[in-house]
């Protein structure tokens, strides 16, 4: 039988993840896209406590200031276009008023740096290997919300730099958390702003760094081939959205059935049943003032149930109140 794709090998080391394990996701916006779904199948999964980041050594600078439990202030803040913005931060995270802002990252900040130390796996996706250095203080920033090109240098990192980098943050993560394990995956979405070339040039960079990491920590980095499987296995315009740069939905859901491969098969199983009450939530009934609906919602919250009882570290607490919000109101007076 003829084959009509390059299927891409999943090493056979690879770790495998499951739903006890506490995660946590970071880099640009593939990295979103992944943890997002770690999420709905009911994984702890933290998932970009700054906001999308897409060069290494922001995300290395991210990880860095988890660690040390920073606080942000006003002096970590800037003013442009009516809002507050961090540099280190998504626009998500910026807001007409200084107080908001540090009240949005410094909330996030402190979750996120209460959970380092108890990671069982962390995700990493590395976008560009360009970076943008303010000129004023010579810090790589990690989003220029729009300020002028003539405010930032544009360079591209070296394969050494971004390992040397790494180095030194992972010999710090793994002597504080012994069982952490990291994935490490370079985003297959490329970045035509310099042309193809230069694009595929960041790309080739990113991954010859991962794979010095990998090799600095053996049995703790490993890589996760996301971008070989969009760009070889798939390699088909029509997994492309309409920009013909960024995978379509079906590409990011065939990557997640591969990801899905080096997840437990018990795991497996479980992602099954919250598919279930997920599909039975949205579902829209014919009568929604019914006995019947009534008994819907009512299998909904013992299926939930079973699963809590089984697996008490599943979080389906907003499920449980949207559930019980219905019940309520089909209450008789």
């Amino acid at each position: 039988m003829m084959e009509f794709f390059t299927p891409v090998s999943l090493p056979v080391d690879l770790p495998a993840i499951a739903h006890a394990d506490v995660l946590m996701s970071l880099g640009s916006c593939f990295s979103e896209a992944m943890g997002e779904r770690l999420k709905i199948s009911k994984f702890r999964c933290d998932v970009n406590p700054f906001g999308i980041l897409y060069n290494p050594l922001s995300i290395a600078e991210a990880l860095q200031e988890m660690m040390e439990g920073k606080v942000y202030g006003r002096e970590d803040l800037f003013w442009h276009n009516g809002c507050w913005h961090s540099p280190m931060h998504h626009s998500d995270f910026s807001a007409d008023t200084v107080e908001e802002t540090l009240r949005l990252i410094n909330g996030r900040l402190q979750v996120a740096a209460g959970e380092v130390d108890d990671l069982d796996f962390l995700l990493l996706t590395f976008g560009s290997a360009v970076v943008y250095e303010a000129k004023d203080t010579g810090r790589v920033v990690g989003n220029c919300h729009k300020l002028p090109e003539r405010n930032f240098g544009r360079r591209r990192l070296s394969v050494e730099e971004i390992a040397a980098e790494y180095a030194a943050l992972f010999a710090e993560l793994f002597a504080r958390n012994a069982r952490l394990k990291v994935y490490l995956t370079v985003s297959p979405i490329r970045y035509l702003r310099d042309g193809l070339h230069e694009s595929q040039l960041s790309k080739a960079t990113l991954l010859l760094a991962v794979e010095e990491i990998c090799k600095a920590f053996p049995g703790r980095a490993f890589y996760f081939p996301a971008y070989e499987i969009v760009t070889d296995e798939l390699r088909d315009y029509r997994f492309y959205a309409d920009d013909m740069v960024h995978p379509s939905t079906k590409a990011v859901d065939y990557v997640w059935q591969r990801f899905c491969e080096i997840i437990t098969p018990e795991s497996r199983g479980i992602m099954a049943s919250c598919e279930d009450v997920h599909k039975m939530l949205c579902h829209k009934p014919f009568r929604p003032e019914s006995d019947e609906y009534k008994r819907f919602l009512e299998q909904i919250v013992l299926k939930i149930d079973r699963l809590n009882e089984k697996y008490p570290y599943l979080d389906f607490e907003k499920e449980r109140e949207t559930c019980h919000i219905q019940l309520k109101k089909l209450q008789k007076p």
